[in-house]
């Protein structure tokens, strides 16, 4: 049976020093806090038994040093098969047009430029759109109208090319 209190007794009792361990063993803050706190997950899963053990923090050690064994072995085996399969392609710069529609996007509410994603990037209707954001339709056409008015304020120039290719097609 599992003691809640003797456990929490014994995670603030070795938290501090098992954290520290689990630092020095992968010398990654992030790695060490995801494998202790996997550790303490499993001690408590078994701390009807490890209770009785003689020495449940040195139990805790084995565990975190074995998991972050387990870890690089993984990483080993990712290491391996990237090295079999080469560097990725090369992926070119974003265009000039690119980087200004993502600036100007970011002066966009965060409702229009939701609204704007959704159905210039997933080809959502408005009924769509607004059932998602659970708002109404015209609530939905309203951010669409303004969002777009925005976006052709802020890119006069882009705005003036895309008039130019409708015309043409």
């Amino acid at each position: 049976m599992r003691d809640a209190q003797s456990f929490d007794d014994f995670y603030r009792g070795t938290a501090r020093r098992m954290a520290r361990y689990g630092y020095a063993v992968t010398g990654d803050h992030s790695e060490a806090q995801d494998l202790v706190q996997e550790a303490y997950a499993r001690a408590w899963r078994q701390w009807g038994r490890l209770a009785a053990h003689p020495a449940p923090e040195a139990w805790l050690r084995l565990v975190v040093s074995r998991l972050a064994t387990d870890r690089w072995r993984r990483l080993g085996g990712l290491r391996g098969a990237l090295r079999l399969a080469g560097p990725p392609p090369a992926v070119p710069p974003p265009n000039e047009d690119s980087v200004l529609l993502v600036h100007a996007l970011r002066q966009v509410p965060a409702t229009h430029r939701q609204a704007l994603a959704l159905h210039y990037l997933f080809d959502m209707s408005v009924e769509e759109i607004g059932r998602e954001l659970g708002v109404p339709v015209g609530t939905v056409k309203s951010w669409l109208s303004r969002g777009r008015a925005r976006l052709a304020a802020l890119l006069p120039d882009l705005a003036m090319v895309e008039l130019e290719a409708n015309d043409v097609a």
